[in-house]
């Protein structure tokens, strides 16, 4: 398939077969190391094909089990198309839900970054008629000490500072316009305070994205998909790098769906791709140093 595309669009690139045993060398211009697996029914650009929604799920496993086992350092993932894969007969709501159940059922939290800001989501890829039954006090509590954790862990920050967004318009407005807030996220939000975490909110997400709601904000947490990512992705598509927090491997992707129209084309732009390979890049760095392994060239496969 790689061969094939690479012949379409005019890319002479030397593909290399992936060798567990040989020891990692660095990067080669116009060359790409790969492991190869076999698709189902030839693969036409921009075309969906039902048969080969097990490859698309074949590969997110085998690189998540190559993260587990201390093979890879990190995996990059490109944009996959979710109905397809169901319609296939599959159950799978996205990469990230399909990661985690890979990584020993780990509890993912979807955080979205740029240059502009970092924001996490408490709820990811559902109808938006289902996200206020599935904001519980637990999940959101996981959710931000997992992302503050990871914050940490991940970007160096010591303390990070978190503004929370809340579910309703005006944030509820003392319980007239929903009780969300009242009853759920400000007794979640206080009693994570007790701990110690720097929490600002719940703060109306109308005006959770101004400056000065943001001004020394390290992480805003949105209650749902288009709650915030509409926001970030108008401050740099292109620019942004999808980040799962809470797994025990280093996981990126793109911020952007899969543009059937566009493939085959060459008019794609990687931009996000290229932001996702770096930011893994750093990730694995900062994590080799925190063990104190010493850190190699990146291996690009």
């Amino acid at each position: 398939m790689l061969a094939e595309r690479a012949a379409r669009l005019g890319i002479d690139i030397e593909l290399k077969t992936y060798q567990s045993s040989a020891a990692p060398v660095k990067h080669i211009p116009d060359t790409l190391t790969i492991q190869p697996l076999l698709v189902s029914s030839p693969v036409i650009a921009g075309q969906l094909d039902l048969a080969n929604a097990g490859y698309v799920l074949e590969s997110i496993q085998t690189a998540t089990q190559g993260c587990l086992s201390g093979e890879f350092n990190a995996m990059v993932t490109g944009p996959v198309n979710k109905a397809i894969i169901n319609q296939a007969g599959y159950q799978f709501s996205g990469h990230t839900e399909f990661i985690a159940e890979l990584c020993n059922k780990a509890f993912p939290v979807m955080l979205l970054a740029n240059e502009k800001m970092r924001i996490a989501l408490v709820t990811t890829h559902m109808p938006l008629a289902k996200v206020s039954e599935q904001i519980t006090a637990h999940r959101l509590e996981k959710v931000i000490v997992t992302a503050s954790a990871d914050l940490t862990r991940y970007f160096g920050i010591s303390r990070p500072r978190l503004l929370v967004c809340g579910l309703n318009p005006h944030a509820g407005e003392q319980g007239h316009l929903g009780d969300e807030e009242i009853n759920i996220i400000i007794p979640a939000l206080n009693k994570l305070r007790e701990t110690g975490l720097q929490i600002t909110g719940p703060v109306p997400a109308d005006t959770a994205f101004t400056p000065n709601s943001l001004h020394d904000i390290d992480l805003v947490v949105a209650m749902y998909h288009d709650q915030g990512l509409p926001v970030l992705k108008s401050h740099g598509f292109g620019d942004t790098v999808n980040i799962t927090l809470g797994l025990p491997i280093i996981r990126t992707s793109v911020d952007h769906g899969t543009a059937l129209e566009l493939a085959g084309s060459g008019k794609a732009n990687p931009d996000s791709l290229a932001c996702a390979i770096q930011q893994a890049i750093i990730l694995a760095g900062n994590a080799m140093a925190r063990r104190g392994t010493p850190i190699p060239e990146p291996v690009l496969n």
